[in-house]
């Protein structure tokens, strides 16, 4: 192999490139000197071919070879791809955005609907609005809200687990004890969110779904402040009155902990489809947080307390809107979501 070969070939890149004028005819250049059967590897399986004392030169000349033909084989390509845009665009019909929009074509999901209202009755009950992280660590999921490993509770919460350790979170508490260290013993602050269980799907479970979580703490706060909070966000949601009742339930991190239903809007409590009957819609798990959860948030339980509450969002947009099946919310049907833009 000569020295003279390689300016040969050299000359014939350059006379080829010259030539180009698309995209195709370039990948064809690039595989002729740079492809497995190119002419650079045919070069290079010549090497030990060449004398002892033309090697170092050799492999230097290859090499500024190989380089010199890389490099242009990007520059040409860019250079097409700015052309071919260039002439998209000369090609593009313009659009006027000065023409009026047709309002009627689109519409916010019916879920980001419901939250801004919900979000702004809180806001103008002077609550602060704050975000939580759809990925949390095991600590704040569960230990901080007093769910200790192997608490049976953590059994109610089929948990999507991350390879380093981490979560989905599986439910807005999972920022409480941020929340609270945050903002101090008192406190009114509501934090929405994404959650996510590994749920056997069905009309009423998904997987995915979005709650808002709520606490108050302060000095001599009562089960009559939760409900009052509970009642005026179901009046100004519903533009009526609401009629709620308090049943016993469990959660870890509150103690008493309650169930809140409400009367049925839509019956009046009379019992229809919506509420199966029944008269009541079971909407906001609550209770008073628990002396641990306070404890851990470094709050003293001697000195404050306070009310934590959960809603669904996801529910209340089945409520306002009498669909029937959850998984709709999270699908791309427009057939069935579009509708729903009359009745929010």
């Amino acid at each position: 192999m000569e020295l003279s070969n390689i300016t040969e070939n050299e000359k014939s890149f350059d006379c080829d490139i010259s030539k180009v004028a698309s995209l195709a005819e370039l990948e064809e250049i690039r595989l002729k000197y740079l492809g497995k059967k190119g002419l650079i590897q045919d070069i290079m399986a010549k090497f030990r071919e060449v004398p002892v004392e033309q090697k170092r030169e050799f492999g230097q000349k290859v090499n500024a070879l190989k380089n010199k033909i890389e490099t242009e084989i990007e520059n040409k390509k860019q250079l097409l791809l700015t052309e071919q845009i260039n002439k998209e665009i000369e090609n593009t019909k313009m659009f006027d955005y000065s023409l009026p929009v047709d309002t009627k074509t689109g519409s916010l999901h019916p879920r980001t609907i419901i939250q801004k209202q919900v979000v702004d009755i809180f806001k103008n009950m002077g609550f602060v609005v704050e975000d939580g992280n759809e990925v949390e660590t095991e600590y704040n999921n569960f230990e901080s809200v007093n769910v200790p490993k192997n608490h049976p509770a953590r059994d109610m919460q089929d948990t999507f687990w991350l390879s380093n350790g981490e979560l989905l979170k599986t439910q807005t508490s999972a920022a409480q004890n941020r929340i609270l260290r945050t903002y101090g013993p008192v406190c009114k602050v509501i934090f929405p969110g994404r959650v996510f269980r590994n749920e056997q799907l069905d009309a009423r479970h998904e997987n995915t779904f979005f709650q808002l979580e709520g606490v108050v703490v302060g000095k001599n706060i009562t089960v009559a402040n939760l409900i009052y909070f509970e009642k005026a966000m179901l009046k100004a949601l519903f533009k009526k009155d609401i009629e709620v009742r308090l049943r016993p339930g469990f959660f870890p991190f509150t103690e008493p902990s309650y169930e809140m239903d409400a009367k049925c809007p839509f019956c009046g409590g009379k019992g229809c489809h919506t509420c199966g009957n029944s008269g009541w819609l079971e909407l906001c798990p609550c209770g008073m947080i628990h002396p641990n959860v306070l404890k851990m948030a470094g709050i003293d339980p001697e000195e404050y307390n306070g009310f934590a509450f959960g809603l669904g969002f996801d529910r209340l947009v089945m409520i306002r809107t009498n669909l029937d099946d959850i998984r709709y919310l999270n699908s791309n049907n427009l057939k069935v979501m579009s509708q729903f833009k009359t009745k929010m």
